[in-house]
């Protein structure tokens, strides 16, 4: 057996498991963006991916892959980034490991990252907002629970994956009401809940009952909504909410993401600083909130408002003399 795979099996037990405890999300990234590679290596090379050494996967091969993955796979700008970013990952890990692979590591680790644009975030009104919450019919468990899952949500900014893992330990609906959940970095964050979402959750947690271990937001089988399901029903109740808000029609691709926009442009214009919008959405930087500056054209509006326009003398204003405006107006 080759140096690669024995490296590779000790950067997925050892180094993301162990030594960084990385989420299930970043290791399941990881190892589709392996297997993704070793099976162009193997196409390209006829090698059996175990005879593979750390020399065949020079900085040329790996070039070779990413530009596979765009032209042939038609892979976005991000998610060739991002398999970049694994690949990246592990040959820092060997570095330290197989020193006599200096040179082939330093290679590979400096191929750049592509630049890619950056849309401006798309986000939902407050009256698309609302009617996407009352979109789920009430007289449904389902209905009730999707409902639920909209107006938590909205509310708080939650990601997807934050969403899904939500038990009922996590909500604390007396004084002090919040939500507690684990996001990105392993770190904990409370997120505090109007009266509103309070009322929707204790009355949900009520009817749906279970131990405080159970999902908050459970299947009708008692397990917890996957990503993908949640994405599905959030798809399924704008489709519903665009009949009463046409705004909402071919315009905007509501996902949980853009629910998670939705809260952070409403605590912008609420007069959220920065600082406390990063803190609340789990960001680890507070220049990542800058997007929503941005994409709120009314901020700039307000600006634009308090400067004085080209070639306009300086001076206060004073209305003219009412007689004289009404002669003037004859």
């Amino acid at each position: 057996m080759s140096a690669l795979a024995p490296t590779l099996e000790a950067f997925f037990t050892e180094r993301l498991v162990h030594q960084r405890q990385s989420s299930p999300n970043t290791v399941a990234a990881y190892r589709d963006a392996w297997r993704l590679l070793l099976v162009f290596v193997q196409g390209r090379t006829g090698k059996e991916p175990c005879q593979l050494d750390l020399a065949d996967l020079d900085a040329p091969f790996i070039a070779g892959f990413l530009e596979h993955l765009e032209t042939e796979r038609h892979n976005s700008i991000r998610t060739r980034n991002a398999r970049l970013a694994a690949i990246r990952s592990f040959f820092r890990f060997a570095a330290l490991r197989h020193p006599e692979h200096a040179a082939v590591i330093a290679r590979v680790l400096a191929i750049p990252t592509k630049r890619c644009e950056r849309a401006l975030v798309s986000y939902l009104t407050e009256p698309e907002s609302d009617a996407l919450v009352a979109s789920p019919q009430k007289d449904t468990w389902y209905g009730r629970r999707d409902h639920a899952i909209l107006a938590v949500a909205l509310q708080t900014g939650l990601r997807v994956s934050e969403l899904a893992s939500l038990r009922n330990q996590d909500a604390e609906l007396r004084t002090g009401a919040h939500l507690r959940c684990w996001g990105k970095g392993r770190k904990e964050r409370p997120t505090p809940l109007r009266p509103g979402t309070v009322s929707v959750l204790r009355t949900w947690m009520k009817e749906c009952g279970g131990q405080p271990a159970d999902p908050l937001f459970p299947t009708r089988r008692g397990t917890p909504l996957s990503r993908h399901a949640i994405a599905a029903l959030v798809a399924k109740h704008a489709a519903t909410a665009a009949k009463r808000e046409p705004s909402l029609i071919g315009t905007k691709q509501v996902t949980p993401h853009v629910l998670r926009h939705s809260c952070a442009m409403a605590l912008l214009r609420g007069g959220v600083d920065r600082s406390v919008l990063a803190l609340w959405l789990g960001h680890e930087q507070v220049e990542t909130t800058s997007m929503y500056l941005h994409a709120d054209l009314s901020i700039k509006e307000r600006a634009l408002d308090r400067t004085r326009p080209p070639h306009v003398r300086p001076g206060r204003y004073r209305p003219p003399d009412r007689l004289l405006a009404f002669l003037k107006a004859l």
